[in-house]
């Protein structure tokens, strides 16, 4: 049970940092923010499920994706495609030439719904294919390049290329994916009302749920057998190839994992936001997240996510304020990190805040917020 809780927690000090996090996003922010700043935060908690899967790929496996964003995408259009559908009931879209059928399938002269909108019609289903789709397309992908051992930079750019093409592929396609404007206008979910206050709270609290358990389950492979794997394989390919091992089985596993988590990222960004679109699909939303993952340390699950926090809460305020400016700040907090801090802040914690035991003190005062976060909780729900 011990062995188990290590694997899951990392020790002490990756116990005392993932309930930090914990209690940032489940109390503190609750707690502190209106409605209209926790669902931005919600929004990208949804990234950080990507930046986490970086971490596995990138930091751990030393494989570059720079079409994360595609995953993402996939499991954002699963989730959009069931909530169209039970938008586009017969007696909501009476008015339409073709009614039950979703409203920009009608605008492009579709009569019939396509056979591959079908499985979406079950939110069972549904779920499953937001995990298997873009899980499969990373095994295909996968499957054809490292099996013939295409990696690093050559890797990188593949991936970006066949984001590009999902884009394109999705743009062009108006009639049955929506087009440039994407998947609108989502309502429900079996009955319920995403729309409102309390779902808008209870999707925040899924979401970061969520994200807690896609942060222990990379924890467990990292620490088990195989996380060791990837390090050797990262650091020495070939040394581990001729050990015996598979590497490209490996290579191919991991990157479905990634692949899956964040997918489920882009189908919980569906639900938090209410639409998804091609925008986050091609190339610059997949850089985008590489730069999450730099800014909060590669090596580092919960770096990452503080990472993401971080870039997307400077990228709203300097997007409000110096809207003009905002692209060029971010390239240039990307070349920064790369140049003076390539660990990201994890790195920076690790060379200074272990010096004062700032996990002793942490974990002391985690001890004693949670108990005030309690009461304070209880009283406001009595």
């Amino acid at each position: 049970m011990k062995e188990l809780s290590n694997k899951l927690l990392g020790g002490r000090q990756g116990a005392v940092g993932l309930a930090i996090l914990a209690l940032l996003l489940l109390v503190v922010f609750p707690l502190w923010l209106d409605l209209f700043r926790l669902g931005l935060l919600g929004k990208y908690v949804t990234y950080a499920f990507v930046a986490v899967s970086l971490v596995l790929l990138w930091g751990n496996g030393g494989i570059l994706s720079l079409g994360q964003g595609m995953f993402f995408g996939l499991g954002g259009y699963c989730m959009a495609m069931f909530l169209k559908l039970e938008a586009s009931d017969p007696v909501s879209t009476k008015i339409q030439t073709t009614p039950g059928i979703p409203d920009f399938m009608d605008w492009n002269q579709i009569t019939e719904l396509p056979w591959f909108w079908l499985p979406f019609k079950s939110l069972p289903l549904t779920l499953v294919l937001v995990l298997v789709v873009p899980t499969l397309l990373a095994f295909i992908i996968g499957y054809a390049m490292f099996k013939r051992r295409v990696g690093g930079v050559y890797f990188a750019i593949i991936t970006q290329a066949i984001a590009l093409i999902l884009s394109i592929l999705i743009i062009g396609q108006q009639g049955y994916t929506g087009g440039v404007n994407g998947i609108t206008d989502l309502k429900t979910m079996l009955g319920w009302d995403i729309r409102t206050d309390s779902a808008k709270y209870i999707l925040y609290f899924v979401n970061a749920g969520l994200l807690i358990g896609c942060m222990l389950l990379a924890r467990y492979i990292l620490t088990s057998k195989f996380g060791m794997l990837l390090l050797a394989m990262r650091d020495k390919e070939e040394r581990v190839r001729f050990s015996g091992y598979d590497v490209s089985n490996f290579k191919i596993f991991i990157f479905c994992v990634a692949a899956m988590m964040s997918g489920i990222g882009g189908a919980m960004f569906t639900l938090q936001v209410g639409f998804m679109s091609p925008s986050f699909v091609g190339i610059v939303p997949s850089i985008e997240m590489v730069i999450f993952a730099a800014v909060g340390g590669r090596m580092s699950l919960i770096g990452a996510v503080y990472g993401t926090l971080l870039v997307n809460f400077g990228r709203t305020m300097f997007s409000e304020t110096f809207p003009e400016l905002w692209l060029f700040l971010m390239g240039g907090l990307f070349i920064a990190v790369v140049m003076f801090f390539p660990d990201g802040l994890a790195g920076i914690y690790d060379k200074y805040a272990r010096k004062f035991n700032v996990s002793g003190i942490a974990s002391k005062y985690v001890a004693k917020f949670s108990k005030k976060a309690a009461k304070m909780i209880g009283e406001k729900y009595e």
